[in-house]
């Protein structure tokens, strides 16, 4: 089977250092070539002028904002560059400031051809560290930008006092406490630290969230955006969890930005690790339960008014 074409969705509020970012990572000598996407609102756009790459190739969409009107463009210009497969070694999808991520990650998902032929490595959240708490007050897809993040660059941070930046620290930890953050000045950050994660598909879950093992660890944020994560210290059940987890995804999934775990099937010698979009979810079994590791079940929210009780209720009732 052919290896997946890494994909690393950029994203971050107006201004926070995209492009910025996006330059450092075409420009460094890391002898990597990269095929770069990049979405602006409206119908001119600049971003693509922006970008230094000189042997990358830039496609830009511009008819509007890749979290609404253009994942068709998103899957066609994706579904063109599998055809000339070789001559990169990984995609960048830079999304405007105004998008959600949700649709973008989702694209890899409902998209039998895309998703064959490609894998979401992680999505990199840029922040800026001056102006995020005024923008979490009046900008719901600041909001969104960090709950889908798997790594957060909490960028600018010149631009503010030591107390200031811990409490934009502890704004984003709040909102999601799993990312991997780095605090940066010009999104000054080693390359490696952002591409080839395999955080999206939680190959290397341990790394980017070291408090995923910490049972009813939840965190709360004044405008309901909520993470919490429950344990199961052994297996579960999957005949029980499957349709549970189903059923919460169908029922609450536009309040559920993110959903991702672990898990300890009965009987099972691998663990079965997913992801979840909203209401689409995507899970497959992987390496073996390692002799020295102990056999448990974990799980992620990140999302608006979520029922804490019901869902740790819901939980455990799949134990095996």
């Amino acid at each position: 089977m052919p290896e997946k074409i890494p994909v690393t969705v950029l994203t971050g509020y107006l201004g926070a250092g995209k492009t910025t970012l996006l330059n450092r990572i075409l420009t460094e000598d890391h002898g990597k070539k990269f095929a770069v996407i990049v979405n602006e609102f409206g119908e001119v756009g600049i971003d693509n002028e922006l970008v230094v790459g000189a042997d990358e190739e830039v496609f830009e969409m511009n008819n509007g904002c890749i979290c609404c009107t253009v994942r068709g463009d998103l899957i066609r210009i994706l579904d063109g560059l599998m055809k000339r497969k070789g001559k990169f070694d990984a995609i960048i999808v830079e999304t405007t400031g105004l998008a959600d991520p949700a649709p973008v990650a989702q694209t890899f998902f409902v998209d039998q051809d895309v998703g064959d032929a490609t894998k979401l490595d992680a999505v990199v959240t840029v922040t800026d560290a001056k102006w995020l708490r005024e923008r979490l007050k009046d900008a719901p897809e600041a909001k969104n930008q960090i709950a889908f993040a798997d790594v957060i660059i909490l960028n600018k941070t010149d631009l503010v006092t030591p107390e200031e930046l811990a409490e934009v620290e502890a704004a984003i930890r709040a909102i999601n406490p799993y990312a991997k953050l780095h605090r940066t000045q010009r999104c000054d950050v080693p390359i490696s630290a952002l591409l080839d994660r395999n955080a999206f598909d939680l190959d290397r879950i341990l790394d980017i969230e070291p408090d995923f093992l910490e049972s009813g660890h939840h965190h709360h944020h004044s405008d309901a955006v909520r993470s919490m994560s429950f344990t199961i210290p052994g297996d579960v059940d999957p005949e029980k969890f499957m349709p549970w987890i189903n059923d919460i995804s169908q029922a609450q999934g536009p309040n559920i930005l993110r959903s991702k775990g672990i898990l300890a099937f009965k009987g099972e010698p691998r663990r079965f690790v997913f992801q979840g979009v909203h209401m689409i979810l995507d899970g497959d079994l992987q390496r073996d339960w390692l002799p020295d590791e102990q056999r448990q079940s974990r799980l992620v929210f990140i999302g608006r008014d979520l029922d804490e009780a019901e869902l740790r209720k819901g939980f455990l009732a799949c134990a095996a």
